[in-house]
C-alpha cells in the first residue's frame, strides 16, 4: 500500500564550524569557504498527500506568508520539475529562529524535498534534488547532500568531510540578523586567503574564523554581548551571517553546566540550548543515490 503521510519528518540545524569570505564575484554573489555542521535539533515537518494537486502550509507561522515560505516554494518547484499532479499539505513545527544563522528555511526546504520526493515517488536522484534546491537558496544543496560538508563557491560545492564528536550550546541573542545587510557591508573582509580540506581536517576544534562576525558584532549589540559571554566556557564563534553563537565542549557534563551558569547568568532576552553533532541528516535513508 503507497504511502500517503510522512509524519515527524527532522529539519536540522546546521553550524558553520568556520567561515571564510575568499571573494566577489562579477555578479555580486560572494565566493565562501566554510565547513557545514548537522545537529540533532532542527524543526519538525508532517506530509500528506493530496490528490487534487493543491500545495497548502496547514500550520500558521507567523511573519512568513504561505506564498514566500521556502517550503511551499520547495514543493511547487518539486511538482513542476517532475511533472507530478498530486499536492500535499505540509504542518511545520518551528524550533528553530529565523534569522539565526542555524539554516532554518532551507532546511525546511530540503526536508520538503527529500520527503516529496519519496511520497510523490518522483525518483529523482540526490544530484538532482540538489540542483533544484540551489534554485531556493545557497545551502539547500547542502541539506540535501546529507553529510558534513567542506563547502566553498556560494557553498554549493561540497565535499563530505569528518567532524569532531562533540556537543555544542548555542545562544539565541534575541535579534534578527539580515544576511543581504551583513555581505553588503563595506567593513566586511573579502579576501581571506583559501585553505584546503586537509588544513581543517588536521587542525584542532575552532579551526579559521567567520569572517562575517565582525561586521554582525558591530551592528548588533547582542550578538557581541553573547559572544562575550560564552566565551567565557571555551572558543565561541557566529554561525552564518547570525544571530546565534555557539561554543564546543567534547563532553555533554560541560555543555550542561554552562546551561546551568545560562540561568543563573544569561540574559532575559537569550535562549541557551545544548545539541549534539550528527554525521549525516536523519532523512538520507530516503535517497540511495
Amino acid at each position: 500500500m503507497a504511502t500517503d503521510v510522512l509524519n515527524n519528518c527532522p529539519a536540522p540545524a546546521k553550524l558553520n564550524l568556520f567561515l571564510h569570505v575568499t571573494g566577489r564575484r562579477a555578479d555580486g554573489y560572494h565566493e565562501l569557504q566554510t565547513v557545514f555542521q548537522l545537529l540533532d535539533r532542527g524543526d519538525v515537518l508532517h506530509f500528506r498527500l493530496r490528490e487534487d494537486g493543491e500545495i497548502r502550509r496547514v500550520s500558521d507561522l507567523p511573519g512568513v506568508p504561505a506564498e514566500n515560505d521556502l517550503v511551499v516554494r520547495a514543493a511547487r518547484l518539486l511538482q513542476s520539475h517532475a511533472g507530478c499532479a498530486q499536492g500535499v499539505d505540509i504542518a511545520v513545527e518551528k524550533h528553530l529562529p529565523m534569522g539565526g544563522g542555524l539554516g532554518g528555511g532551507s532546511s525546511d526546504a530540503a526536508t520538503t524535498l527529500l520527503a516529496l520526493n519519496h511520497l510523490w515517488r518522483t525518483g529523482l536522484s540526490r544530484t538532482e534534488l540538489m540542483q533544484l534546491g540551489l534554485r531556493l537558496g545557497a545551502d539547500v544543496p547542502f541539506f540535501v547532500f546529507g553529510q558534513n560538508a567542506f563547502a566553498e563557491g556560494v557553498g554549493e560545492a561540497l565535499v563530505a568531510v569528518a567532524t569532531p564528536d562533540c556537543w555544542y550550546v548555542v545562544v539565541e541573542p534575541g535579534v534578527e540578523t539580515p544576511t543581504a545587510q551583513i555581505f553588503s557591508d563595506p567593513h566586511l573582509t573579502r579576501d581571506t586567503k583559501a585553505v584546503r580540506i586537509s588544513d581543517f581536517s588536521g587542525a584542532s576544534v575552532g579551526f579559521g574564523k567567520n569572517d562575517l562576525q565582525a561586521v554582525a558584532t558591530r551592528l548588533f549589540a547582542p550578538i557581541s554581548e553573547a559572544l562575550g559571554w560564552l566565551g567565557q566556557f571555551g572558543q565561541a564563534r557566529m554561525t552564518g551571517s547570525g544571530a546565534c553563537v555557539f561554543c564546543a565542549f567534547a563532553k555533554e557534563q560541560d555543555a550542561d553546566a554552562v546551561l546551568e551558569a545560562a540561568r543563573v547568568t544569561g540574559k532575559p532576552a537569550w535562549k541557551v540550548w545544548k545539541a549534539k553533532a550528527i554525521e549525516r541528516h536523519p532523512l538520507s535513508h530516503l535517497l540511495q543515490s
